[in-house]
């Protein structure tokens, strides 16, 4: 019969484990700074020698740094190595731009889906308040500062649905993703806030996503989804044509005040 000796796990492996589940499950988030050593290890009933060696194990996994004057960060180490090339193969390729909101309604149904079968209380609570403040701003004026937070709201309320799936993928995935479609965001709503019929069916999209998770309806979740996604479809490629249109005149004038 074979024996052998059991291996104990160190306890600042146990600290780093708690602490990495945290950040896979979005209780941290790329940014957030962990509380104070003395009052984080109270929390976990631990040592803050123990504390210290399990946050250094996580910086050398490049989950965690330190910055300058003090205090330990969560880094976006998750979500950097999807993004950063996104970001520039979208400049270079527009034409994907289908294919990535494509992706985006299937990742975003699913969500939408699963939060409507699994949300908690608090989930709801908090996909309750990010759908209102996105409403009240959305109901606010255009300028540039306004904009820029009708946005984070739009982006928000997304990613709460998201996390509310309870899918540490689904979760991750959708942040990485809301990051790399950030200008495009920007870009429709400046678009659709020029027509009020637009951005009235905007603000009833979210409204029916919101709702149809709210009363565990995933059937009418994917529903809501899916007709929100086909709106933006059609929104690109109205935006495209109306950006055609204005390098058209653009040129001609430039043409015209050459020639004189």
């Amino acid at each position: 019969m074979a024996t052998g000796k059991l291996v104990v796990q160190r306890l600042s492996d146990t600290i780093a484990h708690e602490l990495e589940r945290r950040i896979l499950d979005g209780v941290l988030k790329p940014g957030d700074r962990l509380q104070p050593e003395r009052e984080l290890a109270a929390e976990l009933g631990v040592s803050r020698p123990s504390l210290r060696e399990a946050i250094q194990k996580l910086v050398s996994k490049g989950l965690l740094h330190s910055r300058q004057g003090g205090g330990t960060y969560v880094t976006d180490q998750l979500e950097a190595g999807f993004t950063d090339p996104w970001h520039e193969m979208l400049r270079q390729h527009p034409n994907i731009q289908d294919d990535l909101l494509e992706f985006r309604g299937m990742l975003e149904k699913e969500a939408a889906i699963l939060a409507a079968q699994r949300a908690t209380a608090a989930d709801l609570q908090r996909i309750g308040e990010a759908y209102a403040r996105v409403d009240a701003l959305f109901d606010q004026g255009t300028s540039p500062a306004v904009l820029e937070q009708q946005v984070k709201a739009d982006l928000a309320f997304h990613q709460t649905i998201a996390e509310a799936a309870h899918n540490v993928m689904i979760g991750h995935l959708t942040a990485s993703l809301l990051k790399v479609i950030n200008d495009h965001i920007d870009r429709n709503l400046r678009h659709l806030r020029r027509s009020e019929d637009d951005w009235a069916h905007l603000r009833e999209q979210h409204r029916a996503v919101w709702e149809a998770i709210r009363d565990a309806d995933p059937v009418a979740a994917a529903r809501a989804v899916q007709g929100h996604i086909e709106f933006v479809h059609e929104s690109m490629k109205a935006r495209a044509r109306q950006e055609e249109r204005e390098n058209r005149a653009r040129a001609r004038q430039s043409g015209a005040e050459a020639e004189g």
